[in-house]
Parts: C-alpha cells; structure tokens; sequence
C-alpha cells in the first residue's frame, strides 16, 4: 500500500470494530494510539478507507475515544481524514457505478 501512495511518510495499518469475546485482529487501533506517544509520535493522520460514510463508528470511536487515547497519553496532534460521504466527486463515481452495474 505505500508504495502505491509513493510516500515516504510512516504508515501503519490498525484494526477497528472489535466485537464479542473472540481474539480479534490486531494491532488494535486504541491500544496503538496509546502506545504510539510513548514512542516519540506525536502527530497522527487517520484514514479509515473502510469507511465510506460517516456512521457511530467513525464519528465516536474513530475520532472522539481514539483522540482521547491519543492526545491523553501525550499526543499532540490527531487529525482524522473525514469519510468520502459529503465529496460531490465521490457521489458521482457511486452514481456511475450503479449506473453501469445496471445496464
């Protein structure tokens, strides 16, 4: 994935949304946002491409709880990339695509 954004800023990839009682993927986004200040990173860009749309999630864990882990454990700067939803551009890609599935 970096390479593709040809960039040689550091990029890591979380895990989100866990849910019940099983082992889930990691490394969890909360725990490393935590840990990441403890470490000398004090500014952090989020991109959830997962998400297309703002819903709970992105509005409340992605942004409002991981801002707190972040900033409370010594962060300084924590930007979240807003989803597509409200991106006139995107719309028309969506609309597009619908349209050709459709023919």
């Amino acid at each position: 994935m970096k390479a593709r954004l040809h960039t040689n800023v550091p990029i890591m990839q979380t895990y989100q949304s866990k849910f019940g009682p099983a082992k889930w993927l990691t490394p969890a986004t909360d725990a490393t946002l935590k840990r990441l200040p403890k470490q000398g990173i004090k500014w952090v860009l989020v991109v959830s491409p997962a998400f297309v749309a703002d819903c709970l999630e992105t509005l409340h864990e992605l942004d409002i709880e991981n801002r707190a882990y972040f900033m409370g454990n010594g962060g300084q700067v924590f930007h979240l990339l807003p989803c597509f939803n409200n991106d006139p551009d995107f719309t028309k890609i969506l609309r597009n695509m619908v349209v050709e599935n459709n023919r």
